[in-house]
């Protein structure tokens, strides 16, 4: 406790709120980004599919999703553009210091987020006037610019935790600035693929969530089946690779970043034969409360044998380390983030032993219960993976080069806690818009699924929206089209 305390004296009063609003804002907007990443590939897939099978469904559900796509979109450009002014208003030494060195990350950024707004109003104005496979192409690059907008921020974070590309003057100033060696920093591949990966994982289990909500009401249409198949499917083929990925990473950090690595696993001392805490709780003193201890572990998971050696906490002197609470919330982090991962795993075993044995979707409510929290649960392993990356990296903002108290803005603390109320009261307004426009987008599609006129395959109340495509154009694609679908020239439905 007195350690703990010693840190806080010499901490300026403006780290607290200006931590605390950072990681509002940024655990806010990361619940967007899976659906800004993994949408628009999960969207021109089933695009892919109406259009190869004549499938009406499959395309009523791409354009569909594309309206919840640029909805998204436009929720995300505004925390987006919070936590970018956030970098400069709240860190203004880190970037005045660092800038030129990693800065370039957040330029890919901002370049690739110009370049899908751009595709994505391209891909809602194709769906009534560009040809259908000319439509489909033009949104192919889609998903590429929403990978490079994650390349440009994974860049910039993995140079945070493991900086190079530079070298310090005489005053500690960066100079002779490499940028290849600043972009691609020892642990950028295993943290960029692992983030992509999570997106997409991410995204397929919430929309097929949504869908076996509807699978537990009693809508068993071929419409909410497909709606789950496609998407699972994705999520499933990933959740191993994702596994592989994430163990992958976790031993890079290991050797690239061993303090943190300590947190994650709360080892006290540099040890060989260490055991591995399935959660449990650090105390000041070094010692572990609570947990399940299972020997030897940690060292076969960091090393592949008992004799492998760890580094512990105390290898660095007390304020170069996170704290005992900063380690612990880290360690809870992993933990989570690990054993939602190894659920999902038996999720996916579960779907594909079912599908391999009867080409069909299993038939248990219970897996559909699994499947709806799936979404949820997903959405809370990628809170916990910034949580792991950001709390482990402390006291540091640039990994033993800045830390925290040494970046921070020195504007009046209570203007930051004013400043944290009104973000926390507009992201709420947003959050809320955004909640309303989805549900009422909901029902307005179901109103059109019920009525007559939607199972007659008229124009419904949909009719006058710019993402559904006319009807007609699916006899231009050489297949078939619905017969319930009347038909006039240029289009399709």
């Amino acid at each position: 406790m007195h350690s703990t305390t010693l840190l806080l004296a010499n901490t300026p009063p403006q780290t607290l709120p200006a931590r605390e609003l950072m990681a509002f804002t940024l655990g806010s907007h990361i619940l967007l980004v899976p659906f800004g990443v993994a949408l628009p590939f999960i969207t021109l897939l089933m695009h892919h599919r109406g259009l190869r099978k004549g499938d009406v469904v499959a395309l009523k559900l791409a354009r569909r999703w594309s309206a919840v796509m640029a909805v998204q979109f436009a929720i995300g450009i505004v925390t987006g553009t919070v936590l970018s002014f956030e970098f400069g208003l709240l860190w203004p030494r880190m970037m005045g210091r660092w800038g030129d060195v990693f800065g370039l990350g957040f330029g890919v950024e901002a370049w690739a987020f110009f370049l899908e707004a751009v595709l994505i109003a391209i891909y809602l104005y194709g769906w009534r006037r560009l040809r259908p496979w000319t439509h489909f192409w033009l949104g192919t690059p889609l998903p590429l610019a929403a990978l490079l907008g994650a390349f440009g921020i994974i860049a910039a974070n993995s140079w945070m935790n493991t900086p190079q590309g530079f070298t310090l003057d005489a005053q500690g100033n960066p100079v002779d600035v490499t940028v290849r060696q600043a972009i691609f920093t020892p642990i950028f591949g295993p943290q960029y693929w692992h983030f992509a990966v999570a997106m997409f994982l991410t995204a397929g289990y919430v929309v097929a969530g949504v869908y076996a909500v509807g699978w537990l009401r009693g809508r068993r249409d071929r419409y909410h089946r497909l709606g789950f198949t496609v998407p699972f499917t994705v999520a499933a083929i990933l959740t191993p690779v994702q596994f592989f990925l994430g163990d992958n990473l976790a031993r890079q950090v290991f050797h690239k970043q061993p303090v943190k690595f300590a947190a994650a696993e709360i080892v006290w001392n540099t040890d060989t034969h260490v055991p591995e805490y399935l959660f449990g709780r650090l105390n000041e003193d070094g010692t572990i409360s609570g947990g399940i201890k299972i020997p030897q572990l940690d060292s076969i998971l960091a090393g592949f044998k008992p004799s492998t050696q760890v580094t512990g906490l105390t290898s660095v002197a007390a304020d170069d380390r996170p704290t005992a609470t900063q380690a612990t919330i880290v360690h809870w982090a992993f933990d989570i983030m690990a054993t939602i991962g190894s659920l999902l795993i038996l999720l996916a075993l579960w779907y594909a032993w079912c599908w391999w044995r009867r080409r069909d979707l299993p038939r248990s409510r219970w897996f559909f219960r699994c499947a709806a929290v799936a979404g949820a649960a997903s959405l809370l392993t990628v809170e916990c993976g910034w949580i792991t990356t950001e709390v482990g990296r402390q006291p540091w903002i640039v990994y033993f080069n800045m830390r925290v108290s040494d970046a921070v803005t020195a504007t009046r603390v209570s203007s930051l806690w004013t400043m944290f109320g009104i973000v926390v009261a507009v992201y709420v307004l947003i959050f809320g818009a955004f909640l309303a426009v989805l549900l009422k987008m909901r029902t307005r599609w179901r109103i059109a699924d019920e009525s007559p006129a939607g199972q007659a395959g008229a124009l419904g109340p949909e009719a006058g929206t710019p993402y559904g495509p006319r009807e007609g154009t699916m006899a231009t694609t050489g297949a078939a089209p619905d017969p319930g679908t009347p038909q006039s020239p240029g289009g399709a439905s």
